[in-house]
């Protein structure tokens, strides 16, 4: 069998304009790697900075970036060794009390995840987990909202680093507290909709330490020319399994020693 070769640039924007139209007309498409069965992770990455770069040519900015695959358990599932990483921009963010629409996503659900807001800009190549304790001003209680534009969430490692791995929105709860005053890895939540508890996890559940995963990213986004800069939030992945968001539920996550957030989904 020959050597699977990358994409050209022109079939890399044909696969980001597919992803664009499925997310702005909300009807979620076949797997990637069925309609292009070539796609390998280098591809799906330009293909989510085509995108990316679209909406910022659009107006949006750059607020953080995300850790996707962070448990032993889904890198297993995707049969690949290392996380992923999209990224967080101003139109995907969400505020607190504010409700968000059900139907503005094709299939939404919700993570659990200590959020680390960055008071300085991290090292790229070579960065540790003390880069990252010295550089984190707060960590906050967040729920990522995400969301998959391939058909009933079928995804391989390449259909979701491509669909920005598989980020929709994020909301920060309103309490912060320093790194330096909480244990990282042993921070307990729990995440109720309409008032029962529907999961809970632990913070090591993010690489043994959420610490390590935001290190990984700064590194990874290196090879890319990126960097994560002051003020950046970066959400280093669930503590719990992805939870269905259907109409009018209500979520509420509790972090022991970290805070409650709170979202609302109408019709």
């Amino acid at each position: 069998m020959p050597a699977q070769t990358v994409l050209t640039d022109e079939v890399r924007r044909e696969v980001a304009r597919a992803l664009a139209d499925a997310e702005a007309t909300r009807t979620a498409i076949a797997p990637l790697r069925e309609t292009w069965p070539a796609l390998d992770v280098v591809d799906a990455y330009e293909i989510q900075l085509l995108n990316i770069r679209r909406r910022l040519a659009a107006g949006a900015t750059i607020k953080g970036h995300k850790v996707g695959l962070s448990s032993l358990a889904m890198q297993q599932m995707m049969n690949v060794d290392e996380p992923d990483y999209g990224h967080l921009l101003s139109d995907m963010e969400c505020l607190e009390g504010t409700p968000i629409s059900a139907g503005a996503y094709c299939m939404p659900r919700v993570e659990v995840e200590v959020a680390f807001i960055l008071g300085e800009t991290l090292p790229g190549e070579g960065c540790t987990e003390a880069d990252v304790l010295r550089a984190t001003e707060w960590v906050a209680p967040s729920i990522e909202l995400i969301d998959s534009r391939i058909q009933n969430w079928n995804i391989k490692i390449g259909d979701t680093i491509a669909d920005n791995a598989s980020s929709a929105g994020y909301i920060l709860g309103p309490e912060r507290v320093r790194p330096s005053d909480i244990d990282l890895r042993t921070i307990e939540a729990r995440l109720r909709c309409n008032g029962e508890q529907v999961a809970e996890g632990r913070s090591d559940a993010v690489l043994g330490n959420p610490v390590t995963a935001v290190a990984w990213l700064a590194r990874k986004v290196a090879s890319f020319g990126v960097t994560l800069e002051a003020g950046h939030v970066i959400l280093p992945g669930s503590v719990h399994r992805a939870i269905d968001a259907r109409p009018g539920d209500n979520f509420e996550a509790e972090f022991d020693g970290l805070g409650t957030v709170r979202l609302n989904f109408t019709d």
